[in-house]
């Protein structure tokens, strides 16, 4: 018995031991985008605005993980997403400055994203009392302390463009790139937010209990509302593009990130596996997973 406790802590300790390692590889990877999008850039305090702009997304993450550990809850996760892109983004005008036109609407584009859907999640995870994605993960300290620090890298990667273009030294005036970048954010804006109220709205009506949503933009899309995010970034890429020069171009990773964690690692994926087992082999959902798209809308093939 005592051989058998031994091999568990062992084992436990070996875990957290991989997690720390693994935390710290994403803080280094994070820092490395934050470094190229500070090239050319602005600098406070003899570090690069952008560098500031990380630093303050992993902190804000690490000091919310404390109560949120000790009380075993997510309920704060989402919205302190949000408050890491508002926090960032105005960090960056406030280090960045004097703000031009093309900082002030990515300022305002982002803040008004992050406080739409911050707002919404949270509301969410507040009525449905828990989100299963972190049934386990908040029971062991270093995997839920690597959750945070990955949705600090999230911000630092999907905003690294925004902020860089906030916190460069080339300033140029609005034109066709930032037109074009606009009509593409609020298309997936618009996108986001309406798939996000025909759910919300389905879900509340007690006669759906149990059933998934088909109707609306989700009969276009199995995740309409990630297709919407996806290209809203897409949008803020392009608006960015004219301020960026040499490594600061590297942040233009951002909606390809984007595109990469909701359509091959925490988004799709997941919720896939979990619509498969809670529905796997009942007629109508394969008739509707067989006739709707996983991401990009298309009028349904009718079975």
């Amino acid at each position: 018995m005592e051989d058998d406790q031994a091999t568990a802590t062992d084992g436990q300790g070996a875990n957290q031991a991989r997690d720390l390692a693994q935390i710290a590889v994403i803080v280094a990877i994070g820092l490395m985008v934050a470094l190229a999008g500070a090239s050319g850039g602005r600098t406070a305090a003899g570090l690069g605005v952008h560098v500031w702009v990380a630093i303050t997304a992993f902190v804000i993450n690490w000091v919310v993980f404390v109560p949120s550990f000790a009380a075993r809850t997510e309920h704060f996760y989402d919205l302190t997403g949000s408050l890491t892109y508002l926090s960032t983004t105005l960090l960056a005008v406030a280090l960045g400055g004097p703000a031009d036109g093309r900082s002030w609407l990515l300022t305002v584009l982002i803040v008004i994203w992050a406080s739409r859907l911050g707002t919404y999640l949270f509301r969410r995870v507040r009525q449905t009392g828990k989100d299963g994605r972190f049934d386990r993960i908040k029971q062991s300290p270093t995997r839920f302390g690597m959750t945070w620090t990955l949705q600090g890298l999230w911000v630092v990667f999907t905003a690294a463009a925004a902020h860089a273009a906030i916190a460069s030294e080339t300033r140029q005036a609005l034109g066709l790139w930032a037109a074009v970048g606009v009509a593409i954010w609020l298309g997936g804006f618009a996108i986001e937010v309406l798939a996000d109220s025909q759910k919300a709205a389905f879900r509340t009506d007690p006669a759906n209990n149990g059933r998934f949503i088909t109707s609306g933009l989700w009969a276009w899309s199995r995740h309409p509302n990630y297709f919407g995010e996806i290209l809203l970034w897409i949008g803020i890429a392009i608006i960015a593009v004219p301020a960026l020069r040499g490594w600061q171009l590297v942040t233009l990773i951002s909606p390809v990130f984007v595109y990469l964690l909701l359509t091959r690692i925490s988004g799709l994926p997941m919720l896939e596996r979990r619509a498969d087992k809670r529905w796997g082999g009942n007629d109508a959902y394969e008739t509707y997973k067989a006739a709707t798209p996983v991401l990009i809308p298309r009028p349904p093939r009718r079975q």
